[in-house]
């Protein structure tokens, strides 16, 4: 079986994703395969046994490198893809729920009272978690939108989104929460505020585009995790290394790939 790469048309991040398939070649000798999900949806099908098989290859894992943001999705077509994947035995990477579990109205619902204590008994680690929580807040409440329209400077408007270069910050953030107030609007439950972060920041040098330049930053630690699981059992849930990624400090975005981050070393002193 073999392993499905699904990308974007025409996919600009497409370095490492030919370094992991290459790996997997030499060393483990697994093919990989890369597809759009409209070239999914004409050549894929379910076989009886509940197998994905694409253009007659039968798949053992779908890694998406897409098909997370509303433009990776222009028509049907690329619905019933999704759909085929998610009702086959394939192992998906991530799977749908693990997909919507990664957004912001998920982060907010878990810093709601009470929701923590579903997942943990130990009220210290409770009580630890809740300490690294920035406030997350629904636009349904009404006093916490009027407070960010009077102090926008204070708060973050994040959409439900993957990556760098969609939040909202300061005067684009008052005139959008002003514009969703109106009657009719839907548009609202499309975000979430959260408390703003100020970070200390430090001087580094910074290599872009080939040039070394200094500035003043600030860097975001992000953990890796390797997670299985077949229903309801969990097969492997280990961490899996790290990232640093590091951005000037009057920068209100941070990812890499759209220009306003660098990825980074830890050095400890």
């Amino acid at each position: 079986a073999v392993i499905i790469v699904v990308v974007q048309g025409e996919e600009r991040n497409m370095y490492d994703q030919h370094f992991v398939s290459a790996i997997l070649r030499e060393k483990h000798h697994i093919t990989t395969i890369r597809k759009t999900l409209a070239e999914i949806n004409q050549e894929g099908e379910i076989l009886p046994d509940g197998t994905l098989s694409v253009d007659g290859q039968a798949v053992a894992i779908v890694y998406f490198r897409a098909g997370y943001t509303p433009v990776d999705y222009p028509s049907e077509s690329e619905w019933r893809a999704r759909l085929l994947i998610e009702q086959s035995s394939a192992i998906k990477c991530p799977n749908i729920s693990y997909h919507l579990v990664g957004t912001k109205k998920i982060q907010q619902e878990l810093a709601r009272p009470n929701v923590l204590e579903r997942f943990f008994e130990n009220k210290e680690d409770i009580a630890k978690l809740r300490k690294c929580f920035a406030g997350l807040w629904s636009l349904e409440d009404s006093d916490i939108v009027n407070e960010a329209i009077a102090k926008p400077e204070l708060f973050v408007m994040k959409p439900q989104r993957e990556g760098g270069g969609n939040n909202i910050y300061g005067d684009d953030l008052r005139e959008t929460l002003k514009r969703l107030q109106k009657p009719g609007s839907q548009e609202d439950a499309a975000y979430i505020l959260m408390q703003r972060i100020f970070p200390a920041n430090t001087a580094s040098i910074l290599m872009r585009n080939g040039f070394l330049h200094k500035d003043h930053v600030i860097s975001e630690f992000g953990i890796f995790s390797t997670y299985l699981r077949n229903k309801d059992k969990v097969i492997v849930n280990n961490e899996s290394g790290y990232m640093v990624r590091t951005k000037p400090s009057l920068s209100d975005e941070g990812g890499v790939l759209p220009g306003f981050g660098v990825i980074d070393s830890v050095f400890l002193t």
